[in-house]
């Protein structure tokens, strides 16, 4: 007789499995966010000796993004992750090869709205003024649906090429050449003229936002799947390659939309731009110059301006001995010796007053977080689960758990989204927003009163800035999971030779060194053309004559790079250094940045570790 029955867990029994097991997620993601908030915090208070502002609000924001990564890498892991490698390793053995393609073209396109950080480039737009970059202005605000589809589109296409490629054996490197020429041409293009010179840094910047924990996880699963079924002797490591067709078409399609709306003429103040910039630059200035002047100072503003003389903001300023008179409408000053005391500002060392944005919801905030992550989650868990159910219309298994993980990995990206705008935004913008306090004059986030320079020499404060974004890009790369993952696998199909440590420090250090490069371009004002088409040049050649496998999973390392929490904290960062330099229109371009550098270390690496190889075989062939 079997005995069915069900063992019956009290709320204590659950409550001691449970607990456990979710304390032990959740510390996996606080091990992966640690280092880079805590350098932030130490950056702005020990280096800039600014407070935190919100502090309470970013604690909490940064508690609720650990918790919603861990709803949301459980969710994966259980729900979205089963049904991409069920399909990715049936789909090629039930399905002809257009269904297969039209499948990775849906699969690309839906998984990208899934990303968590395509939210963070939605809002983006916030800080783009207008009259400075209309065009950029239009993307990010007008046309941002449009701009977000554009990027699905371009993952779409990538991932079908990458299928195609995966079928007729296609070496990657017929792929990339051709295409980062493309790019690179429409680059020159949209710098040469000042109206597209902006959307740039954007345009690049998409190519890291989209391989992200859903796109990378759900294209690499149909990946290995149609190698595993069409593959030769290359089938280990071939399905590389995917993440970075997926990086670099989102580039393509974004450029081309700026190029269409740019021809159409229908963007922000197209129709009278012009005349707007020469009614400002020269008709407005004059007018107001005439007005001041026309203005007099009257006996009341002349007394108050002798008993309590201050002129300029963070200053004191006193004027000693000489007479002070008023004559035709203006103070007139004889044998006075002016004297300007910098006036402290008294702060707390830590934290600031402001404990909780006033302006924050949290209510709202959840509301929208929600119908944002139904919107990415459910649309594309619908595809996957009918795409499952007419492949394999009598082997749908383990439902129950599928739709936990979905269940979960929607609350996830709730929590996740939520958390972001309450913690980690805020953190990324006040920090990028006073980190030019370091060599320039600025008005702390969120505070009054002004700070800065801190260094008397200017050049000197730009290089601690420099200095600031290579450890960050460093410390916050090493911290990945991701890299981890890679790291063994490139191991294990090297046969060792690319050893994982080198590997992750290859990537860590390209990561940095880009990072710096792109801190560097906002401090100095250096056109993004100027320090995208030179490293990208490089690459070509570099791509070229490396192996195969070299280059498949070097190109890969710069989608491992940006995570869900450095894309949103980087972009906010470059944002909010970008709106704090003179002359600066935007910050976008440090996260394109951030993807070059760690190829062409990877790259480098290789062809060092290739050489090394032919030579120890050379060597033992000798001795034999």
């Amino acid at each position: 007789m079997t005995n069915t029955s069900k063992v019956q867990l009290g709320f204590t029994a659950t409550l001691a499995i449970l607990v456990p097991y979710i304390r032990e997620k959740f510390f996996e993601q606080v091990s992966s966010i640690w280092f880079i908030v805590f350098y932030l915090l130490f950056f702005q208070i020990v280096v800039l000796g600014l407070p935190i502002v919100y502090s309470s609000m970013i604690a909490a924001g940064i508690v609720i993004v650990a918790f919603g990564l861990m709803f949301f890498m459980e969710g994966l892991r259980i729900g979205l992750m089963p049904l991409g490698e069920t399909i990715g390793a049936v789909l090629p053995r039930n399905s002809t090869l257009p269904v297969i393609l039209g499948f990775a073209f849906l699969l690309g396109l839906g998984a990208t709205f899934a990303e968590p950080a395509i939210a963070v480039l939605k809002a983006a737009g916030a800080g783009v003024r207008p009259a400075d970059a209309p065009l950029l202005y239009s993307l990010l605000n007008d046309f941002s649906n449009q701009l977000v589809t554009c990027v699905g589109i371009g993952v779409g296409v990538a991932v079908l090429l990458g299928v195609l490629r995966f079928f007729y054996g296609w070496s990657l490197k017929y792929l990339i050449v051709p295409g980062v020429a493309i790019l690179s041409v429409l680059t020159i293009m949209a710098h040469l003229d000042p109206v597209l010179q902006p959307i740039l840094g954007l345009a690049w910047d998409c190519g890291a936002v989209t391989t992200g924990p859903v796109t990378v996880p759900l294209v690499l699963a149909l990946g290995v799947g149609v190698c595993r079924i069409v593959g030769g002797a290359d089938a280990a490591h071939a399905g590389f390659g995917i993440v970075t067709l997926a990086s670099l078409f989102p580039i393509l399609a974004v450029l081309l939309l700026a190029f269409y709306h740019f021809y159409a003429a229908d963007y922000y103040g197209e129709e009278n731009f012009r005349g707007e910039v020469i009614e400002v630059a020269v008709e407005k200035p004059v007018s107001l110059v005439e007005s001041v002047r026309s203005i007099d100072i009257d006996q009341r503003e002349f007394r108050r301006f002798v008993d309590d003389p201050k002129l300029v903001e963070g200053y004191e300023v006193r004027f000693e001995g000489g007479s002070k008179t008023l004559e035709d409408g203006r103070i007139v000053m004889r044998d006075t010796t002016i004297v300007l005391e910098k006036t402290a500002v008294a702060r707390p060392s830590v934290v600031s007053g402001d404990a909780w944005d006033p302006q924050m919801r949290v209510v709202n905030t959840m509301k929208t977080a929600i119908l944002d992550a139904l919107r990415a989650i459910v649309p594309l868990c619908l595809f996957l689960l009918l795409t499952l159910k007419m492949i394999l219309p009598d082997r749908m298994r383990n439902l129950n758990e599928i739709v936990i993980g979905i269940g979960f990995a929607v609350v996830g990206m709730s929590l996740f989204l939520c958390g972001i705008l309450m913690g980690l935004t805020p953190l990324g913008s006040q920090l990028g927003s006073n980190v030019p306090a370091t060599f320039t004059s600025i008005m702390p986030w969120g505070m009054a009163g002004s700070e800065g320079p801190i260094f008397n020499s200017e050049l000197s404060g730009k290089i601690v800035a420099v200095l600031f974004g290579f450890f960050l890009g460093y410390g916050a790369t090493l911290a990945e999971p991701a890299l981890n993952a890679l790291g063994d696998t490139v191991e294990r199909i090297t046969v060792g030779a690319f050893r994982k440590k080198l590997l992750m420090q290859s990537v860590a250090l390209g990561v940095a060194i880009g990072i710096a490069t792109g801190v560097c371009k906002i401090a100095f004002d250096i056109p993004l053309a100027y320090l995208l088409i030179p490293p990208y040049i490089m690459l070509i050649f570099l791509t070229m004559i490396s192996n195969e496998a070299f280059v498949n999973f070097g190109w890969d390392s710069a989608g491992v790079t940006t995570g869900p929490i450095t894309v949103p904290l980087v972009l906010a960062m470059g944002l909010g250094i970008g709106a704090n330099v003179p002359g600066i229109i935007d910050g976008f371009g440090v996260l394109a940045l951030a993807s070059v550098g760690p190829i062409i270390t990877v790259l480098t690496v290789g062809l060092i570790v290739s050489r090394s190889q032919r030579r120890t075989a050379t060597y033992q062939g000798e001795q034999s």
